[in-house]
């Protein structure tokens, strides 16, 4: 039981430091929020962003990583 604790942190520091990766160097190359299919509306004094696009891609990699997480970390 003790032992799990130490290797969980471990995989969710190692987890942070590739997400925070990815976002620096991708965040360069790919406009990550303004993806096709995102909601926009301006008019003139009036403007409405909704991501729906790029939250469902974020869902998919959380989804992807717990899942990764869990399989690593039963075996």
């Amino acid at each position: 039981m003790n032992n799990q604790i130490p290797k969980f942190l471990i995989t969710v520091g190692i987890v942070l430091i590739v997400i925070g990766l990815v976002w620096m160097i991708g965040g360069r190359y790919l406009k990550f929020g303004k993806l096709p299919g995102d909601i926009v509306i301006e008019k003139e004094n009036f403007s409405f962003y909704f991501p729906i696009v790029t939250c469902l891609v974020i869902s998919a990699v959380l989804t992807l990583i717990s899942f990764l997480v869990r399989w690593f970390t039963n075996k």
